[in-house]
């Protein structure tokens, strides 16, 4: 339980300063794209600042999510409040599909006016400054991802991993205005990653209604979780299995099938040793088991497994 306890608060750290992490990031970006964009009134330069600039505020809305997601259950909460996390999900894909909604516009009204492109070089060089610092966050957020399970993490993961490709595109964007003087390239690109954009936030408000809607865990999990609760040699069979999750915490609900003539107290440690096995497959879950005798016959959902 101690030990439990102890990656809990690791894992806590980490998301804390990944969210940390993230907004930094997104305010050093939107100064040097900021500069960058005046510079060389670039559509495609617009548009990786408009990402920055819902990034930066996605990631706020991050850190104040997972803050509250990071509470311990009370009495209002019992089941702690890890649902703040799909929640900022929800919100974040909300400003991600509000950025693509202007970046739409504007690279439609320029594909009709183009303008050629001023200081290309000072416009490459950002880009790249870009990319290599986007590069460290997204492989820190990567690592925190693996370890916490964090839905708005690995949300707030995917702006950036998005925004390595917008970066990459800008450049060749840039290249093709300046040499080939191909206006036409700037806002076609722009909006190409307004799509992009679009696509990634439906990607995320179906993680989050996932979430929201207590969907239960992959079936591989599922199938994981009955393997160990028959590897107990007193175990006769399991059903009524019941998952979710809600941020970072797992929740997993079975009967066990027993023998019908144990003593309770048998019954009960038999019950503690398949919890703590599944504790340690899934570290952190609340695991709740019912014993019943085996081979009686009950009212049983067939969608429960």
């Amino acid at each position: 339980m101690a030990e439990a306890k102890t990656i809990e608060d690791q894992n806590a750290r980490l998301m804390r300063r990944a969210t940390y992490a993230s907004v930094s990031v997104a305010g050093m970006l939107i100064a040097v794209k900021s500069a960058a964009w005046l510079l060389t009134d670039s559509i495609a330069m617009l548009s990786t600042l408009i990402d920055s600039l819902f990034d930066a505020a996605a990631s706020l809305v991050n850190l104040i999510a997972v803050g509250q997601a990071l509470k311990p259950a009370d009495r209002a909460h019992r089941f702690g409040h890890g649902k703040a996390e799909p929640l900022a999900g929800l919100g974040q894909a909300a400003l991600i599909a509000g950025s693509a909604a202007f970046l739409l516009f504007e690279a439609g009204h320029r594909l009709f006016q183009p303008r050629p492109i001023d200081n290309s070089a000072i416009g490459i060089g950002v880009m790249v400054f870009a990319i290599v610092l986007t590069l460290v966050l997204v492989r820190f957020q990567r690592y925190v991802v693996g370890k916490t399970k964090s839905i708005a993490i690995s949300a707030d993961s995917l702006h950036y991993v998005s925004d390595l490709l917008v970066n990459t595109g800008v450049i060749v964007a840039l290249v093709l205005v300046t040499t080939l003087g191909w206006l036409w390239v700037d806002p076609v690109f722009g909006l190409a990653v307004a799509v992009f954009v679009l696509y990634n936030a439906w990607k995320i408000v179906a993680r989050a209604l996932d979430m929201l809607m207590d969907r239960e865990l992959p079936d591989e999990d599922r199938a994981r979780i009955r393997e160990i609760v028959l590897g107990h040699a007193e175990v006769r069979d399991m059903h009524d299995l019941r998952t979710r999750s809600s941020g970072r915490d797992t929740f997993i609900q079975l009967h066990l099938e027993l023998d019908g003539d144990l003593t309770l107290n048998r019954a009960h440690r038999i019950s503690d040793a398949v919890e703590a096995r599944i504790r340690a497959a899934f570290p952190g879950a609340e695991v709740i088991i019912h014993q019943d005798p085996a081979g009686i016959e009950e009212e049983r959902a067939t969608f429960t497994g």
